[in-house]
């Protein structure tokens, strides 16, 4: 129970204040004029001024409050080395055990333990303990906090979150104070890089500790779990390592800094990350045998696609063609047909013949070379005309080589509606493309062609059918390059909007990028997708049987793991890893290979693995606080009154706060009204008996 005073005033403070104004000028005035009864009068009107102002005699009835005391338990993964887990788990032990002691009935003590785990942390696995202390202590009164008490190896990533606190942050630091370790850190790395060129890695290698001089460290770098090569740095400087793209989409970088002995840990000595390899330009040559509707079809689906450098030609007049025009009264130019497809031809990711005949501008000669080219990884597509199947066939010229189909004598003059073929229902160029049109009764909602080339396949791959189920787009691969036949010229109607049209641009865009190899439309691939500490594994084959079984192999080199797969879609099987270690994980199943980097690029918490006290003393200053290390033992604990020092060489102490609850307030006036009539009617009264005299 506690007693004070209080007022409650029955006017405003302004209008006493006032009142008690004149009363102290009449006091002077009576005692500067000598007047008899002058204090009597002084005191009667002080005492009403008094009883206007309302005083009370305040009585609480207080319930005492428990002091709260925080013990934040760091766990992340760096306390994993040395002994630090061990340190801390019987510092734990041993402070809970001295609080519990210290708690008593006259003068409970609570205590909150905060566990700081690994995946608590930041995205780049940094340890944020101070965010951890804040965030429990926003539920308890500051006027309750007697303290807290961090055990830890001091890496924390969040130093500045705390700069004050109620109480005393006393701070235990686990671990060695002499550790020695070698770090590999990727000061930059590139997110983009160009295919075929090289991209830059600037590299820094770092010794922590002093148990050993170093002044030079070789690294191994390796691209896709390939063959590695050893790059020398010195110690503590920037160096910049440069390496080839070799592919487009993701290429994975890993450099490793081989283990020295003594070192702390080796979990900072490996730097993963992933390069996504784009194009600089994809260059088309677009050769339009004649103008027709579908032409313009082609230019435009290939000029609206930014990494596209196109060169058209349309052939008009053909060289055999003599009309008696005079020359310098033509405005066509010439077709540099040597230029292009002898001293230029390498420089091409894609040739196009759009409704070409052979009528004498391309000699034998540069369509062998064409043959050549393709063979040595270009890529060719025929989108064929009526001209496919008469004298002027391309497959009547060296080109015969490489292209997939011969055709026949027929040619189909009516509507028929294109369908995916069963193996193009599984091939990357055509998959899905019948599901997004939405299928109707008699088949894909889309509109129909008028005219189809009867071919016949030799090689490849039929992806789609037109009449009577006959081939209509056909996909191959020569040597090290691929080739498209299409055996129509009224995919244009699809952009027209023909019968509500199709996805044609979808179409011609994916046959374009699976000729040009788009890492993406590869019919046999593995694909590795990370999302955080899963691993999303994706076989793409066109075989219409299950995959053979894929095996996981850890970055640690240990057991491997048989992954077992699910079927997704057609031609597409996934299987799941499931809380994948960090490092650099393969993947085989004896004929496809992938890699995937799990975990951030350079991990924060092994940054610098060794145990430190310097982040966490400024707020143990702060705070009145003191950081000691566990090797030196833990100190006692004691509570010491609010405003005491709070440690010493041997002990921590934390405060008494004495919070309380009122759970009831009584107010008695110390001058009720008959009180204060009364009293001033007597002093009026001796002081008029007085002056009477």
């Amino acid at each position: 129970m506690d007693f004070s005073i209080t007022f409650i005033p029955e006017t405003s403070w302004e209008v006493i204040g006032a009142l008690g104004g004149v009363v102290l000028l009449g006091a002077v005035i009576g005692l500067w004029r000598h007047l008899p009864g002058w204090a009597l009068r002084t005191l009667a009107l002080g005492i009403l001024v008094l009883a206007l102002a309302g005083p009370q005699l305040k009585r609480e009835e207080r319930e005492g409050l428990k002091n709260i005391t925080f013990l934040v338990v760091d766990k992340s993964d760096s306390t994993t080395m040395e002994d630090r887990a061990t340190q801390i788990e019987e510092a734990s032990a041993r402070i809970r055990g001295e609080l519990e002691a210290l708690s008593t009935d006259s003068d409970p003590l609570e205590l909150r333990v905060v566990d700081v785990l690994p995946d608590d942390g930041s995205e780049n696995g940094g340890t944020e303990l101070l965010t951890a202390l804040d965030e429990a202590a926003a539920h308890a009164a500051p006027g309750q906090i007697a303290g807290a008490v961090l055990l830890t190896d001091g890496q924390v990533h969040d130093a500045d979150r705390l700069t004050s606190f109620p109480g005393p942050v006393h701070t235990l630091v686990a671990g060695e104070s002499d550790g020695f370790d070698l770090a590999l850190e990727a000061v930059s790395a590139p997110s983009f890089g160009i295919v075929g060129e090289t991209v830059t890695f600037t590299l820094a290698a770092r010794v922590h500790g002093a148990a050993e001089a170093v002044d030079r460290v070789g690294v191994e770098v390796s691209v896709d779990g390939g063959p590695s090569r050893l790059v020398t740095l010195p110690i503590g400087e920037a160096t910049q390592v440069e390496l080839e793209i070799a592919h487009g989409g993701a290429n994975v970088v890993d450099i490793i800094l081989p283990p020295r002995e003594g070192e702390l840990t080796t979990r900072n000595n490996r730097v993963i990350a992933e390069v996504t390899g784009v194009r600089d330009r994809l260059r088309v040559l677009l050769v339009s045998g004649e103008p027709h509707p579908g032409g313009r079809t082609w230019r435009d689906l290939l000029k609206s696609d930014p990494i596209v450098d196109l060169i058209h030609f349309t052939i008009l007049r053909p060289p055999a063609k003599q009309d008696g025009t005079p020359v310098g009264e033509l405005s066509l130019i010439a077709f540099p047909t040597r230029e292009l497809f002898l001293e230029k031809i390498d420089s091409f990711d894609l040739i196009v013949f759009d409704r070409y005949r052979w009528r004498g501008v391309l000699a034998s000669a540069y369509l062998s070379n064409v043959t050549r080219y393709v063979r040595d990884g270009g890529a060719v597509l025929v989108a064929s005309g009526p001209a496919f199947s008469g004298a002027e066939s391309l497959n009547r010229t060296p080109l015969n080589e490489i292209i997939p189909a011969s055709p026949t004598l027929d040619i189909f003059e009516q509507p028929f509606k294109p369908r995916v073929s069963e193996l193009g229902q599984r091939h990357p160029v055509t998959a899905g493309l019948e599901q997004a049109a939405g299928m109707g009764e008699d088949g894909p909602r889309w509109g129909s062609w008028l005219r189809q080339i009867d071919i016949v396949p030799s090689s490849g791959h039929v992806v789609m059918e037109g009449v009577e189920q006959r081939p209509l787009l056909v996909l191959d691969r020569v040597g090290e390059g691929r080739v498209a036949l299409l055996a129509s010229d009224h995919a244009w109607l699809w952009t027209r909007g023909y019968e509500g049209g199709g996805p044609q641009a979808d179409l011609l865009r994916r046959l374009a990028h699976w000729l040009m190899r788009e890492p993406e439309l590869e019919e046999e691939a593995v694909f590795a997708h990370v999302e955080g500490k899963r691993v999303l594994v994706e076989r793409r084959t066109l075989a219409a049987e299950p995959p053979g079984p894929m095996t996981a192999t850890p970055p640690d080199g240990g057991d491997t793991i048989e992954l077992s797969y699910e079927q997704v879609g057609p031609g597409r099987w996934q299987a799941l890893l499931q809380g994948a270690q960090e490092g650099l994980w393969r993947f085989s199943d004896g004929t496809l290979d992938a890699v995937a980097a799990v975990g951030p690029p350079s991990p924060a918490e092994y940054v610098s693995p060794l145990a430190t006290d310097a982040l966490l003393k400024p707020l143990a200053e702060a705070t009145g606080a003191r950081v000691a290390w566990l090797t030196d033992g833990t100190p006692e604990i004691r509570i010491v009154p609010e405003g005491r020092r709070a440690h010493s060489r041997r002990w921590i102490a934390l405060e008494r706060r004495d919070a309380y609850r009122v759970t009831g307030v009584n107010l008695t006036p110390l001058m009720p009204a008959w009180l204060a009539v009364l009293s001033v009617g007597l002093l009026l009264l001796v002081a008029w008996r007085r002056e009477g005299r």
